[in-house]
């Protein structure tokens, strides 16, 4: 039995890496404010796990302490706790930044001074204009765009997170790993920041109409939390993965369009498709990124992974998740 610490461990992705590890037998600590975090995430796991699951309700800042406590009694570190979703990001840009600068830098402080191993979790958003184009590797150049354009924040935030974490691996030698995520998506989602996969599915359950922000002609890559979860858990089991940074995502690329009127078909819904121009959703001078398309080759080679789940297989979990929900 190993003790893993999350943080941020009351949030989608966090929860389930939560319940996987436990289910393994290990002991987990999770800390995590409620901020984008929801508690019935993880209540079902206090009952289930006792003792060896302990749930913190607090700001990483706020107590460095309990954060230093946790850290020393842990094998292993999942910095997960992070501002994310484009609506948060673009309406609330301090709080983007603060967060994301300031949770990164005190796990990294306090991991070091343990020599803990950490995976700090980063996003396909770094990738900025993709000038290299797709699919998108871990050693290509990166473009941004202008800093009056809030929605780079985020993307500079987990850069410097990346950069962070890097330079206490090649300074001091702290074995930390890097995963870039893309879409990640599945049950627990919840479309409350703009998370596009459970907005939709909830607008076609309720036959309301489905809004598409843009052309539709965006595409992205979805990839079932389940598999991402495999991935997480997996790579620090292996001591090449230190210093390193991977893509995890889908290579199943799907315009915003099609993922609406499949979506639609699927669940036989009579929901109206209306497209939405981006500066009525996120303001005006908002940049969208036309593609995100991942290259796994690195992490494949690695430890064999690539994900199992279709889109299809996505939208049928995440929409019998949301009914259960009504049922309930």
């Amino acid at each position: 039995m190993k003790s893993y610490l999350i943080t941020g461990g009351a949030g989608f992705i966090g929860s389930h890496l939560a319940e996987k590890l436990l289910e393994q037998g290990h002991r987990v600590f999770s800390i995590d404010n409620l901020s984008t975090g929801r508690i019935v995430n993880i209540e079902h796991l206090r009952q289930k796990f006792g003792d060896r699951f302990t749930h913190d309700t607090v700001a990483i800042e706020d107590d460095e302490k309990l954060l230093a406590e946790r850290v020393d009694v842990a094998d292993i570190i999942y910095h997960l706790a992070a501002a994310v979703g484009v609506e948060l990001v673009v309406k609330n840009p301090i709080r983007t930044l603060e967060t994301n600068l300031k949770g990164t830098e005190i796990v990294l402080k306090h991991t070091a001074k343990k020599g803990k191993k950490v995976l700090i979790a980063s996003t396909s958003e770094v990738y900025g204009k993709g000038i290299n184009g797709e699919p998108f590797k871990e050693n290509g150049d990166l473009v941004l765009g202008p800093s009056h354009n809030s929605r780079w924040g985020y993307a500079v935030s987990k850069l410097a997170d990346e950069h962070l974490a890097l330079a206490y691996h090649r300074e001091q030698g702290l074995p930390a790993i890097v995963v870039r995520l893309f879409n990640t998506v599945g049950p627990k989602q919840v479309g409350h920041y703009g998370m596009v996969v459970p907005r939709f599915i909830v607008a076609a359950l309720n036959n309301e109409p489905i809004r598409v922000y843009g052309s539709g002609e965006q595409s992205r890559c979805f990839c079932l939390v389940d598999d991402v979860v495999s991935a997480l858990v997996r790579l620090p089991e292996m001591d090449e993965s230190a210093g390193q940074i991977y893509n995890i995502g889908s290579r199943e690329e799907v315009s915003i369009r099609q993922l609406a009127e499949r979506v639609k078909a699927k669940l036989g819904s009579k929901s109206e498709i209306v497209y939405v121009p981006y500066s009525e959703a996120y303001g005006a001078g908002f940049e969208e990124m036309m593609k995100r398309v991942p290259d796994t080759s690195k992490i494949h080679s690695l430890i064999g992974w690539s994900p199992t789940a279709s889109l299809d297989d996505i939208i049928d979990k995440t929409s019998a998740w949301f009914k259960l929900q009504a049922c309930d």
